[in-house]
């Protein structure tokens, strides 16, 4: 059973509140407060040591990297920053580390707009827990069930540089130091899309970031708008570190690998031009992979048939 299974089997269950417009399964959660404009978008993620960063990593990059998962959860909602509550367990009290901590976390909410609220702090293992809000109009929202048969697949910036960052750094690629440094970057302080997911909101038909890798997080889409997909692995957008590796690693590590953090949407073909409107002002691009058809799962084709990758992308609870 994987988390997503997990998650389905032993904690989804219909909302009481008619406050909670959207529950369990999408990157945020969705909740109505009477008598305001706008709704409240509601995200957590948990990173712990040893699994979602190395032990040793700098406390800068670290506190940037926690707050910076949960806020690309609100680009993907297409919702507009708020506030974050923080959740430390630390192993001691190192001021040093904390400090270097600090720096990154709020580096990250100045750029975006977070303030943070309140939290808690206890000693135990090294795991950092973020909550982060946000807000968008009601109806608004960017969700993973809106996508329809004809529409056309998109991806924000490039894929696969955290991977590469990951297999650089683990000594398993070899590459210059000139093509190290921003695949390292990409890696510990991943780029929110948050001004792309708003200004998609009206544009796509239904969105999601990618943590997990590519074909596991369009897989949410597909699984929650009950329709299959197709994907030209020609169409990918990669870097020219990634061209120069992949005769050593093929395209696994931009199909699964995940730590992206882009945005994966779907956009009807009515509003193709709308996109194209828009899309000069994000230097990162939107780029078209393949498209939404009837049915369900995804194909992927390389130019000269089926490509299988070797798995469908990361699972805490894969064995």
């Amino acid at each position: 059973m994987d988390e997503f299974g997990l998650i389905e089997h032993y904690f989804k269950r219909p909302p009481r509140q008619t406050e909670v417009v959207l529950g369990v399964g999408d990157d945020a959660a969705l909740l109505a407060v009477q008598g305001a404009a706008r709704q409240l978008a509601v995200t957590t993620d948990t990173l712990i040591e040893g699994v979602h960063f190395a032990s040793g990593a700098a406390g800068c990059d670290v506190g940037y990297k926690a707050l910076a998962v949960n806020v690309s959860d609100l680009a993907a909602m297409g919702a507009r920053p708020l506030a974050f509550l923080l959740n430390l367990s630390l192993p001691k009290a190192d001021a040093a580390w904390l400090a270097d901590f600090r720096d990154g976390l709020f580096a990250l909410a100045d750029a975006v707009g977070l303030d943070l609220i309140g939290g808690d702090t206890v000693r135990g293992p090294l795991a950092i827990t973020i909550t982060a809000l946000g807000t968008v109009a009601p109806g608004e929202a960017l969700t993973r069930r809106g996508a329809r048969a004809g529409d056309r697949i998109y991806v924000s910036g490039l894929l696969g540089e955290a991977a590469l960052g990951f297999l650089a750094r683990s000594g398993r690629v070899s590459l210059p130091p000139s093509m190290q440094a921003p695949l390292f970057a990409r890696l510990d302080r991943p780029l929110p899309r948050i001004a792309e997911g708003q200004a998609l909101l009206g544009i796509a038909s239904a969105a999601i970031d990618i943590s997990d890798g590519l074909l596991a997080d369009l897989g949410h889409i597909l699984q929650a708008s009950g329709v299959g997909a197709t994907l030209d692995l020609r169409r990918l957008p990669v870097s020219d570190a990634y061209v120069a590796a992949l005769a050593t690693v093929g395209y696994d590590p931009a199909l699964v690998f995940g730590d992206d953090y882009e945005l994966c949407f779907t956009v009807p073909p009515e509003r193709v031009p709308a996109l194209a409107g828009i899309a000069t002002r994000f230097a990162c691009g939107f780029h078209d992979i393949g498209g939404i058809v009837a049915g369900a799962g995804c194909v992927v084709r390389d130019g000269e048939g089926l490509y299988v990758p070797a798995r469908a992308g990361y699972n805490h609870f894969h064995d």
